[in-house]
């Protein structure tokens, strides 16, 4: 089984772990905050946070990740620096909010780094996996649920949401990046059945949000 398949919990705390993975305007960063106030409603001890980021450190070196400029990083060196951040963002958020039983909700984790870095530039999938196994060991998500929408609703989003021209660095990369980066994360279900589960992210947030609540209560009983 490839490194990071089914969320192993041993080691790692009694809490539970959901990543939110998919590409850019697909409705993550909403959907996640409307599912970190459904499970906080209902009584659930829960901690939001994001990749890359979630720790001082981590988040500088988002800035320096997502910051537009004229040179195209190393895709290797950019990999590096994502598990960099991911290493500090599981020792001082994530595994001690596992550890007091809490439900960590995470804005992206490796997948991103999977359909991002290996499918988007090219790093070789065993390479981020041995990555993974290294810096991430068994504090792998419980359930990963993966949003997806059409191509034209991605670029719509985004350019409602940013403006033509605007956003971060990667989505200042051309289409036939994000291209590769949905099929790249297309290919992941299969990959890693037990935890990653697809979501029709069109329609309304409420809709979307529905789905999901309803995906969390049949996998984790939340």
């Amino acid at each position: 089984m490839p490194a990071g398949g089914e969320g192993g919990t041993s080691g790692r705390g009694p809490g539970r772990f959901i990543t939110f993975e998919g590409g850019e305007g697909t409705g993550k960063s909403t959907q996640i905050r409307l599912l970190a106030q459904h499970l906080a409603a209902a009584g659930h001890a829960v901690t939001l946070t994001r990749e890359p980021g979630g720790t001082a450190m981590a988040e500088q070196v988002r800035t320096l990740l997502l910051l537009r400029g004229e040179a195209r990083m190393d895709p290797m060196a950019e990999t590096l620096m994502h598990f960099a951040a991911r290493a500090d963002h599981l020792a001082h958020c994530i595994r001690p909010a596992l550890a007091e039983g809490r439900i960590v909700l995470c804005d992206r984790f490796t997948d991103s780094t999977r359909a991002y870095q290996g499918a988007g530039h090219g790093v070789p999938l065993t390479q981020i996996d041995a990555l993974d196994e290294m810096v991430t060991g068994t504090t792998q998500p419980d359930l990963t649920l993966l949003l997806e929408v059409p191509p034209a609703v991605s670029r719509q989003r985004r350019v409602a949401r940013d403006g033509v021209g605007g956003g971060d660095r990667y989505e200042d990369l051309a289409d036939d990046f994000h291209a590769r980066v949905a099929a790249g994360f297309s290919q992941l279900p299969a990959r890693y059945p037990g935890r990653i589960v697809r979501v029709d992210g069109s329609g309304t947030e409420t809709a979307v949000a529905a789905r999901i609540a309803a995906i969390v209560a049949e996998r984790l009983a939340l």
